[in-house]
This record gives structure tokens, C-alpha cells and sequence, in this order.
């Protein structure tokens, strides 16, 4: 009866299998969260400089656009002398 009372004690005292993965598993999961909040914020930066640089081009096409308008306007001009 002793020795199993023993076991008993040390069954219940020893972590279950469960405990034991979770507890490895748990770091590697807030790793990869880590690593995937670290990527998203990259991410939103490229992102926020894609934007920006993408509304700089459609300025400068805006005004490259403006100039042919007036150049072509020019060039009519003084062909119609």
C-alpha cells in the first residue's frame, strides 16, 4: 500500500504530457506572433511609402500632362500665323 501510495504522490506530482507541449508550444506561438506583428508593421510602411511615391507620380503626370496641353496649344498657335 506504501509503495503505491507512492506512485500515486508521484504521478500527481510529476507535469501531465499536456502541460509539458503546451509549455513549448506557447513560446513558439508568441514568437510567431512576434514575427508576424514585426512583419505587418514593415508591411504598413511599405505600404504608407508605396502611397506616397504613387501620389508623386500622378503629380508629376498631372503636370507633364498640363505642359503637353500647353505646348500642343503653342505649337497650333503658330502654325494657324
Amino acid at each position: 500500500m506504501a509503495r503505491l501510495n507512492e506512485a500515486i504522490e508521484a504521478l500527481e506530482s510529476s507535469p501531465s504530457p499536456g502541460v509539458s507541449s503546451r509549455s513549448r508550444i506557447i513560446p513558439k506561438a508568441e514568437a510567431e506572433v512576434q514575427r508576424l506583428n514585426a512583419d505587418r508593421s514593415r508591411l504598413a510602411q511599405e505600404l504608407d511609402t508605396s502611397e506616397a511615391r504613387a501620389e508623386r507620380l500622378e503629380e508629376a503626370n498631372k503636370e507633364v500632362s498640363r505642359r503637353l496641353v500647353t505646348a500642343m496649344e503653342t505649337i497650333r498657335a503658330v502654325l494657324d500665323r
